[in-house]
């Protein structure tokens, strides 16, 4: 079985190795294709391309965008895009302007709960000046001494109804889906188990999704629970999508490693049905 991971991240964004970091770690981990998905931004996919054709990996060009929908944020993941497209990139800069704004008031809200500098804390802890992000919070806050790690920082500051965390209107689902289109991308769901939806609103969200020309959706991924795996299968093939695996890395001590997860069940057809830029691991791995 070929080992794919379409769902990755540098310290373009919040991850804490560099691209050419992230392709090494993916091939001494048996991967033969790798999407680098870094939120917002897609400033990592030429290093990383250099890296992947060094070691025999396919890089998949990719980027997760920030959406906003229904009052809540959920994620984006762009597939096989052209980084370059003008409409792709004009679009994630008008997010990246965001993101610095929503910096700010997270900073500011912290302080006012009696925990000064973390906005100056986060930013010293992004590579990427322009994607200081709730990780980077986490990170610092951890390393100050508030939370014992990364996942605890999440759910006692930055999280809604927390210290840390603040409202803020993304990109459209509708934008995102047609900046990715347009670059001649596939637009994936990325970890529907984490956002926090009624069986109705995610099959509304899977609706409107497909209607805007979105393709995918993440089923096996570092974010869901195996018990979640057959319930994102069937309702990919129920709205008639094809399904992603991705284990949304982000650091060796973060999460699930790269390469990591076990295959697609056996009725999903995957997003990467029908690449050419894989054939040849298929003529020397079966699928």
């Amino acid at each position: 079985m070929l080992n794919i991971d379409l769902h990755c991240h540098s310290n373009v964004s919040d991850g804490m190795l560099s691209p050419a970091e992230v392709v090494a770690r993916a091939a001494a981990n048996g991967v033969h294709a790798l999407a680098l998905t870094d939120h917002d931004d897609v400033a990592g996919l030429d290093a990383a391309r250099v890296a992947a054709d060094a070691a025999g990996v396919t890089l998949i060009p990719g980027v997760e965008i920030s959406v906003s929908w229904r009052g809540q944020t959920l994620h984006i993941v762009g597939l096989r895009i052209d980084s370059s497209h003008p409409e792709l990139a004009a679009g994630l800069a008008g997010i990246r302007a965001g993101r610095m704004e929503r910096g700010r008031r997270m900073g500011d809200d912290l302080a006012k709960s009696g925990i000064p500098g973390a906005y100056e804390g986060a930013y010293d802890c992004a590579v990427n000046k322009q994607m200081v992000g709730r990780t980077h919070f986490a990170r610092w806050l951890v390393a100050q001494g508030h939370a014992p790690d990364i996942r605890s920082a999440f759910r006692r500051f930055l999280t809604r109804g927390n210290p840390g965390y603040v409202e803020h209107e993304w990109t459209s689902l509708e934008s995102a889906v047609n900046w990715i289109r347009a670059s001649g991308g596939m637009a994936v769901i990325a970890h529907p188990g984490r956002y926090a939806f009624n069986a109705r609103d995610l099959h509304l969200l899977l609706d409107a999704f497909r209607a805007f020309g979105g393709e995918g959706i993440e089923v096996i991924t570092g974010s869901h629970h195996p018990s979640e795996y057959g319930k994102f299968a069937d309702l990919a093939r129920a709205f008639g999508l094809k399904a992603s695996r991705g284990t949304d890395f982000h650091a060796p001590a973060e999460g699930v490693d790269i390469g990591r997860l076990p295959a697609l069940p056996h009725y999903c057809r995957p997003v990467w049905q029908g690449w050419p830029e894989l054939a040849p691991h298929f003529s020397l791995s079966p699928a």
